[in-house]
Formats: C-alpha cells, sequence, structure tokens
C-alpha cells in the first residue's frame, strides 16, 4: 500500500538556514506544521473500519447494506487521501475516479508506485491552476460513474484544495476557454479565492453542491481537506458537496469589482445574467433535501498545522503565539506589516512576546500584478519585508505554501533576514525594482533562499513564520 512520506526536513534548507545555527530548528517546525496535516493521517484519523461497519466522524456505515461504494475527488491532496481511502475500504471499493494536479514526473512517479494499490480507483491528471480540457474529460468520466449510483450505494468524495480547477464541467453556453480566460483574468486582479469561487460556482455544473446533485439518490460522504481561511465549506473547491449560500448576484458583483466588461468573455457575461435574471436555476440551498443524505467532514486545516508548528517550537524553547490563522489581504502589504512586527519584538523594552520568539500566521493572501515578474503571493510577501527588516539583528522570516507551490514557479516561499538587504545589494539586486514588477523569484534564488521542497501532497493554505532569536 502506498504510504505517504513524511516532510523531511532537509528538503526545506535555503542558503541561510542552512548555515545558521537555528536552521535546524526553523526546518523541523516547518516540516512538522507540514506532517500534522499529511492527508493520508488526516483521513485515517476520521475513518475508521470495523469488520463491516464504517465509521466516520460520529456517524457509522453498514457496508453489508450497501450495494457499492464509490470513491470520487478532485484535489492537490488527492493521491494520498484516496490510498488511505481505499486501505480502509479494502475489498468494499466498486469503483472511482479522483482528479489531482499535475505536477510534473513526481506526479507520475507517485501514480506508478500506487496505481496497482488504488484499484479500481482511476486516478487522473489535470491542470492547476488554470483548468484544462483533462479536467473536463476527468470530470465527465467522473459523472458518468455517479449517474450509475442508486440510494443503495455510498460515494466517498475527497475534496481538497485545487478542486475548483481540476473539477471542471462548464454550464451549458459556457466553454472551457472561457473559464480559463476568466480565471486568468481574476487571478491577476487580487481577487480572494472566496470571490473567485463565488464565481466559479455560477458557472460550472459541480461546484455549488454540482457533486451532491450528481451523487443523489446515493448516500454522500465529503472528507474535506480545507485550503480557505476559516474553513468555509462551500468556498473549499467551490463547495461541490455543499449548498450554496451565494448568488447570481454575488457572482456578478465579483466581475463588476475586478474587471472590465471587456474582460469578461461575452458568453459569462451572458449566463451570469440570464442567471440575475432568474432564467437560470440558482445553485442548491441548504434547504434542499437532497443534503440530508450528504455528510461533510472537515478533516485537515490550517489550524492543524498552525497549532503543530507552535507545539514543535515550544519544545525548541521558543516563546511561541498563533497570532492568525485568517490571514488575507494583498501579499505586500502582509508582508510590511510582519515586518513591523518583528521590528517591535526586537527594538521595544517590553515587547509582547521575549526572545526567544515565534509568531506563528497561517492563511492566504493575494497578489495584484503589476509587472511581468515571477513569483508568487509568500514571495512576494518576504520580498516586501526585506526593506523593512533590514539590520534587524537575529530576525527571520519564512514563508510557506503548503502544497509546495507559490504560484507559478518551483518554490514555496522564501526566507528573510536583517542581512537580505545587504546580501542583495552586494549582487547588484533592487529590492525595489522587483516588487515593483512581481518579480520575487529571481530575487531570492539568485540569494539561495527559495524554499524548493517541491510537491508535499498536502494543500492547508499559507503558513508564516517570524522567529526573533
Amino acid at each position: 500500500m502506498y504510504e505517504s512520506r513524511e516532510m523531511e526536513p532537509q528538503r526545506l534548507l535555503t542558503q541561510t538556514l542552512q548555515h545558521a545555527a537555528w536552521g535546524k530548528t526553523v526546518t523541523a517546525i516547518l516540516a512538522a506544521a507540514l506532517h500534522t496535516v499529511e492527508p493520508g493521517a488526516a483521513v485515517r484519523r476520521m475513518v475508521q473500519r470495523t469488520d463491516d461497519t464504517l465509521h466516520i466522524a460520529g456517524q457509522s456505515y453498514n457496508l453489508r447494506d450497501l450495494q457499492r461504494v464509490f470513491v470520487v475527488g478532485a484535489g492537490k491532496a488527492g493521491l494520498a487521501m484516496t490510498a488511505a481511502t481505499v486501505e480502509v475500504l479494502r475489498d468494499k471499493v466498486g469503483g472511482g475516479v479522483v482528479i489531482v494536479k499535475d505536477e510534473g514526473p513526481a506526479t507520475l512517479a507517485a501514480l506508478r508506485e500506487t496505481v496497482r494499490t488504488l484499484a479500481p480507483v482511476t486516478v487522473m491528471l489535470a491542470r492547476h491552476p488554470i483548468p484544462d480540457e483533462r479536467g473536463v474529460s476527468a470530470t465527465r468520466r467522473m459523472v458518468a460513474l455517479l449517474e450509475q449510483a442508486t440510494a443503495d450505494d455510498l460515494v466517498i468524495a475527497l475534496i481538497s484544495g485545487g478542486g475548483s480547477a481540476l473539477l471542471t464541467l462548464p454550464v451549458p453556453g459556457v466553454a472551457l476557454s472561457d473559464l480559463q480566460q476568466i480565471t486568468d483574468a481574476l487571478l491577476a486582479s487580487g481577487a480572494t479565492i472566496e470571490e473567485i469561487n463565488t464565481l466559479r460556482k455560477h458557472l460550472d455544473r459541480m461546484k455549488g453542491g454540482g457533486l451532491a446533485q450528481f451523487a443523489a439518490p446515493a448516500s454522500l460522504v465529503a472528507l474535506i481537506l480545507s485550503d480557505v481561511v476559516g474553513n468555509p465549506l462551500e468556498m473549499i473547491a467551490s463547495g461541490p458537496t455543499v449548498p450554496a449560500t451565494v448568488t447570481f448576484a454575488d457572482a456578478a458583483a465579483v466581475l463588476e469589482r475586478y474587471l472590465a466588461p471587456d474582460e469578461v468573455p461575452l458568453a459569462i457575461r451572458s449566463a451570469i445574467a440570464a442567471g440575475v435574471r432568474g432564467d437560470m436555476p440558482p445553485r442548491p440551498q441548504p434547504d434542499n433535501p437532497l443534503f440530508a443524505r450528504v455528510q461533510n467532514v472537515l478533516v485537515g486545516s490550517s489550524q492543524q498545522a498552525a497549532q503543530a508548528a507552535r507545539r514543535t517550537a515550544e519544545a525548541h524553547g521558543l516563546n511561541t503565539i498563533v497570532l492568525t490563522t485568517y490571514l488575507q489581504g494583498e501579499a505586500r502589504e502582509v508582508g510590511r506589516v510582519l515586518a513591523a512586527i518583528a521590528r517591535e519584538l526586537a527594538t521595544e523594552a517590553q515587547p509582547f512576546l521575549r526572545r526567544p520568539a515565534c509568531v506563528i500566521v497561517g492563511g492566504e493572501t493575494t497578489v495584484t500584478l503589476r509587472g511581468a515578474g515571477r513569483g508568487g503571493r509568500n514571495q512576494e510577501l518576504a520580498l516586501a519585508a526585506v526593506r523593512e527588516m533590514a539590520g534587524l539583528a537575529d530576525a527571520v522570516l519564512v514563508t510557506l505554501a503548503t502544497d509546495g507551490g507559490d504560484g507559478p514557479t518551483d518554490a514555496a516561499g522564501a526566507v528573510v533576514t536583517g542581512e537580505t538587504l545587504a546580501r542583495a545589494q552586494a549582487l547588484g539586486l533592487d529590492v525595489e525594482a522587483a516588487l515593483a514588477t512581481n518579480d520575487a523569484y529571481p530575487f531570492f534564488a539568485a540569494l539561495g533562499d527559495l524554499l524548493r521542497p517541491g510537491a508535499t501532497g498536502t494543500n492547508v493554505s499559507d503558513i508564516t513564520l517570524l522567529f526573533l532569536w
């Protein structure tokens, strides 16, 4: 049976972390945060089997009374979640389709390792964050399977971050190219993931309770790994198993807020306008009887990762606080705020946390693109802190996308210290120019301070650690 591997701390080393006396402590804390939200372990904590009884978060399902159990799902954590689910169910799996992000050779290697043990569940690859035809094809295959389900069947849906792009079935009249264009535009606009998903669930038949509709009349259990601040179930992967509380009017407001009319494909403008007029049915609402047969279970979140980081930091003798797991906002502004906290800890006579200190924040920021540079929200947050932290002794800021991928790069984040600015200037790097063009990746690459752990197999938004030694 496939087993997810614990994150090895050395995969989290950068040039600064490798040579600093406290580098091993920092990487141990990061590794602990990732390990506690490892998707396979998260599923096994919630799902157990005793003989022919399946126990899931306080509810029991008699497997002898079920004709078949189908396993479906979508998200970056899908492979490990599927492996754990099949391990528990064993002979009761009657088929399945799970869609995961194509991470390149690493994903193919993991699939080769697991393909036999996951049978009869088929794992299919698709693109993220911009959906592609593979995602549409895989989703259609999933729908064909779900349409076979009867009232005597159980469907287990494995949902994790990235599912919005991977699970794609456009509404009639909207083409995949329309979804690609609008997703790209909104990602560049600074819109939050909640706002993007509000629009997505009105343009896609699987989102906003759509998977639950296709699974009916079977019983449905959704095991959900959250990548959204605050863990609102209807926003994680655009809520395919959850009733919608947003409306076509909310979707129209997102378009109006971020994009000019000529930036929105005509088919999408028409679909949203039709919904606002009442010419298209709303998404399934909370009073829809189909949800009486649905159990939604949160199996992992940013809060769990942050608390694991806190416990490990305290075990290493650090005075630690989880400041928030609801961090949002423009990445560059958040970076300056965290740098200001570092300066207060370093210079105030009575700081709110005494050295050695560790401040932990979780959440997900956004980036409004101003240039054609390379980077991601975690790298931009770190870049914005460089000048503000300049000269601070024994101060360190570490940013990490828990899925291992920050923006369209192979980095997960970056490391900043009080010496970063001086080191950058010695290499002829201009922090303001890089920030002006959203070009954080080459800046930190030149310093050797990009975090490059590779795909972690999990996804619970971002973790940022601030240290004063």
